[in-house]
């Protein structure tokens, strides 16, 4: 097999956005267009967080695949070399687009809690949470649905043979790949976590002290059997079969709950997308148990009240408006927001253009409201940081927004002896107990409180913008609760200032989630905005970067990707862009 290296654009994510434009990049990421400049295909295009992974979909469409097929590919693909994020082990959520019909449809194929999980599994004798319970042990797993629903969304809408999507994944783990300079940072900073399971120390470093450097090579025997046995025998080997038997295992070893019935049960669900309008533009997006789509739609719906475009992107004005509209977005999202299957959520209000007018009218522009003086709304009666994202499109104009996530990076830290893939941890996604924060700091109640078989609610958020009946826009991002602000503010860059995909996606964002009362901003705003943001009453902070869109487009002809530079080893690639 021929040595592919993962390019790494330099610090990216550490990088004030304006110094982005003027850093240098290898030859290599240099080819595949710089991050202000979407990359062009009449062929199709594939944009993910990871080189590699960009280039298997690429070669897929290629061979004349379907947006689908590509989409498998890239998924499979990202378990081997993005292991602290792309998944088997994990779940998430594809939008699929259908030129030839017009129609969008969505598949739920997250993680579901077992058929023996229970609403206060993880309180301890006082009443209280136990974190390491619900975040770092085999209770914290879910059941996965990433094999289940790759192969739902191939059966209906794929082309290729199912295991010809699934070589390039074995291939890479069975041969291995250098890795670069991100995985191996993000291994050295979880091994401590890591090395509480001594499988997932044999798997993923050379010893308990020592990890593997940038450009090394890991090799992933295991999980290449794992992937073998899953293009032979489909989602069977993985929830019946062989791969079943050593999850099984591992579980009764671990203490964990996710059993053969638990396994067996597992089925992925297509739901209806919701549906918005923003000036003219379709918003088409995930449904619960993702919260995303319909806040992002409330939102947008309240932002048709303001001249978001006269304000200007990097505004003061501009950010806080988005702050204000996230608050009450995020206060009813603590409330209203579970699984479908399990809880009645009110989506025709918390999207309704009436909700948002009374919302937009209670909004001071020279004020920062308090949080505390925000409530979730009444509804009518009867009514992870780290992720992966990736966008398909193909050369007859079909889409797939896809995410999916083990939820905290390298998930629970557990992973499947014999197997070689790590497990969710999901389970800390539901409300352990109704007002007491999750990891990323959300407040949840009983919409989504635990029981069995149903889906803890998300923040993932994969979107899709039509105009006139054509796709414009196929984008998400990963980042836990900071999902929702990053799709957003694309989708705002986008329609609203005008942007390109890779001026949109290199655009300094902000992220404000009602609890905590924090403005959190990344590098790129002026002191100027700052200072008048701080004037109006907002409490501001720094620190991580926010999200990571890899979104796809189409303009004159062209198809376009463009790979958010937050994450480094990111690329957009076209079958006609694929390096020798």
């Amino acid at each position: 097999m021929k040595k592919l290296i993962v390019q790494v654009i330099t610090a990216a994510f550490l990088l004030p956005s304006a110094y982005l434009h003027a850093q240098s990049q290898t030859s290599d990421v240099i080819r595949y267009g710089d991050v202000r400049h979407p990359v062009r295909d009449r062929q199709g295009m594939i944009a993910s967080s990871n080189i590699l992974a960009s280039e298997v979909g690429a070669r897929v469409l290629a061979e004349g695949g379907t947006a689908v097929d590509a989409a498998v590919a890239v998924g499979f693909a990202l378990a081997v070399v993005r292991p602290r994020a792309g998944n088997i082990g994990g779940g998430g959520f594809m939008m699929f687009y259908s030129a030839a019909d017009g129609e969008t449809i969505a598949i739920d194929y997250r993680e579901s809690a077992p058929t023996r999980a229970t609403r206060d599994m993880f309180l301890d004798e006082n009443g209280e949470v136990d974190a390491q319970k619900a975040r770092f042990s085999h209770l914290s797993s879910g059941v996965p649905g990433t094999v289940a629903g790759l192969h739902f969304a191939h059966e209906k809408f794929g082309r290729l043979p199912w295991k010809r999507l699934v070589a390039p994944a074995i291939k890479l783990a069975r041969e291995g790949f250098k890795v670069s300079y991100d995985m191996s940072n993000a291994l050295e900073r979880s091994r401590e976590r890591m090395a509480r399971d001594p499988s997932s120390i044999e798997y993923f470093y050379k010893s308990a002290t020592e990890g593997y450097q940038p450009g090394e090579r890991i090799v992933q025997s295991d999980l290449a059997w794992s992937l073998n046995q899953i293009a032979e025998h489909g989602p069977d080997a993985f929830y019946r079969g062989e791969v079943a038997k050593k999850i099984i295992a591992e579980m009764e070893l671990g203490g964990g709950l996710v059993d053969a019935q638990s396994l067996a049960a597992y089925k992925p669900v297509v739901r209806e997308p919701v549906r918005g309008s923003y000036r003219g533009y379709e918003i088409v997006s995930m449904p619960p148990s993702s919260s995303g789509g319909v806040h992002v739609i409330q939102m947008l719906n309240i932002l048709e009240h303001f001249p978001v475009r006269e304000f200007g992107a990097e505004s003061a004005d501009n950010v806080h408006l988005l702050v204000e509209v996230a608050k009450l977005a995020y206060a009813d999202r603590s409330k209203h927001l579970g699984d479908l299957d399990f809880y009645d959520v009110p989506i025709d209000w918390l999207t309704s253009k009436e909700y948002a007018r009374e919302l937009a009218a209670g909004i001071d522009m020279q004020r920062a409201r308090p949080s505390v003086e925000i409530a979730p709304g009444i509804a009518p009666a009867g009514e992870s940081v780290d992720t992966t994202h990736f966008s398909v499109i193909d050369r007859d104009g079909n889409m797939v927004a896809n995410t999916f996530t083990l939820n905290l990076s390298f998930g629970s830290g557990m992973t499947v002896d014999g197997a070689g893939f790590l497990l969710n941890n999901e389970m800390d996604d539901f409300s352990s107990k109704p007002g007491v924060p999750n990891t990323f700091g959300l407040i949840g109640g009983t919409a989504n409180a635990i029981e069995a078989g149903k889906r803890p609610l998300s923040s993932m958020t994969p979107t899709m913008v039509f105009k006139d009946g054509e796709p414009v826009l196929s984008t998400g991002s990963p980042g836990g609760s900071r999902i929702i602000m990053a799709v957003l503010q694309m989708v705002v860059n986008v329609i609203d200032h005008e942007m390109n995909i890779g001026v949109a996606s290199n655009a300094p964002r902000m992220h404000h989630q009602w609890l905590p009362d924090m403005l959190r901003i990344e590098s790129g705003f002026s002191p100027d905005t700052i200072t008048e943001l701080q004037r109006r009453g907002h409490t501001i902070t720094g620190g991580r970067t926010i999200g990571n869109v890899n979104s796809v487009s189409q303009e004159d002809g062209y198809f376009l990707g463009a790979a958010d530079p937050r994450r480094p080893g990111g690329g957009a690639v076209g079958p006609t862009t694929l390096r020798d």
